[in-house]
């Protein structure tokens, strides 16, 4: 599997790519990462796509979370589900559609900087250029004030918030892809940035501490700044 890293090629941070990581881990599947950076697109020419996650078993490739979710499923049917059944499929598309418009982009906006600071100097002017015209400003710019807009953010979790007083999961009894969906996201956070999003006394901090245990502690002995 071809995983973002950042200068230092053990620090992984792409939320994409921790879906994926994290799906292989659902699975009981091994996996061998390969360190792979924004501009290194001749490295991934294979599978036709210039974004990672990309992953290579036997002579299948996928690329995109997503799919790769849905191909593991279908390939490996008889270890762990990652949806349960079609309506946790479709449960999952809607966390995913959420997580990549709306959660992810609030969670760039705090740290979008810290982002750029650990990058490899090859990768830098490419996501300096390409997130300052997606966001309008400059970076520095889409992370100033953080630390008050860090409480509507956290405003924002409300339905995510709800959900986990009434469940330990996203997937109800267990964990399901949907909050590999999520968690994914804060991984990317946390790996890539000091930056507290979250309260600790919030039910979604819980949720996050047990996610970081999952899979003997996958989360939370990744590689942080």
């Amino acid at each position: 599997m071809h995983d973002l890293a950042a200068a230092d090629p053990s620090l992984r941070f792409s939320p994409f790519c921790w879906r994926a990581k994290l799906a292989l881990a659902h699975k009981g599947l091994a996996v061998e990462t390969v360190p792979w950076r924004f501009t290194d697109k001749a490295a991934i020419a294979f599978s036709g796509q210039k974004r990672v996650p990309v992953i290579r078993d036997g002579d299948t490739v996928v690329a995109d979370s997503w799919a790769i979710a849905a191909d593991l499923d279908e390939r490996y049917p008889d270890r762990p589900g990652l949806f349960g059944c079609d309506l946790g499929r479709a449960h999952a598309r809607f966390v995913n559609t959420w997580a990549d418009t709306t959660l992810n982009g609030g969670i760039a906006s705090l740290i979008i900087n810290d982002i750029w600071d650990i990058l490899d100097e090859a990768d830098k002017a490419y996501f300096r250029e390409s997130r300052e015209a997606q966001f309008g400003k400059p970076l520095h710019a889409v992370q100033a004030g953080r630390e008050e807009r860090v409480a509507p953010f956290r405003a924002s979790l409300g339905p995510l918030r709800l959900l986990l007083q009434k469940q330990r999961w996203l997937g109800g009894e267990a964990p399901s892809y949907a909050d590999f969906i999520v968690f994914g996201s804060f991984l990317w956070a946390r790996c890539a940035s000091r930056f507290e999003l979250l309260d600790p006394a919030d039910v979604v901090a819980d949720w996050r501490g047990r996610m970081l245990d999952l899979f003997d502690g996958l989360g939370r002995n990744a590689r942080t700044v």
